[in-house]
């Protein structure tokens, strides 16, 4: 598996990986009737930030977005969110995106990662995060619709970088 920078050409197979993760509404916290130019403005991250893409041969497995978290004093902490396509999950694609997302993180001399909204019900994500270092530093109790579930907790992640 290859990870690189996110090239044009890569667009309509991240864009099938967005539209399949965020119509699914049982992970991520965007608008499930969200279209391609949305979806383009919200995944593809303007410099400093970055998006990647997971490759094997000419195949997305799956994607990645970092950046900073926020703006001004909040600015030296990273954020990163990813999508895995479902026919390549259980594959470690979520594991090498999260390690690209945090050794880049450290490359630019990040203080830490922060997830803002995390649904507890996303298990494997979670499990994932919690393995690589991750803390749950907050739950809003109940703020994500999840489909099936009802009304599930956000949890907010954080992760302290050492450079």
């Amino acid at each position: 598996m290859q990870i690189r920078q996110f090239t044009e050409s890569d667009w309509p197979q991240v864009w099938e990986i967005v539209r399949s993760v965020v119509r699914a509404a049982d992970t991520f916290t965007y608008d499930p009737a969200m279209t391609e130019r949305e979806a383009r403005a919200t995944w593809l991250e303007s410099p400093p930030g970055e998006t990647v893409v997971a490759l094997d041969g000419d195949e997305v497995l799956g994607t990645a977005k970092v950046g900073t978290n926020r703006p001004g004093p909040g600015a030296h902490v990273a954020t990163a969110s990813f999508m895995v396509a479902p026919v390549s999950r259980g594959r470690g694609v979520g594991t090498a995106l999260l390690r690209y997302a945090l050794e880049w993180a450290r490359h630019n001399k990040y203080a830490g990662m922060q997830f803002n909204a995390v649904a507890e019900s996303n298990r494997t994500a979670v499990d994932l995060y919690l393995r690589e270092g991750f803390t749950i530093v907050g739950t809003v109790p109940g703020a994500f619709a999840h489909p099936t579930q009802g009304r599930v907790g956000l949890h907010i992640m954080y992760a302290h970088l050492s450079h």
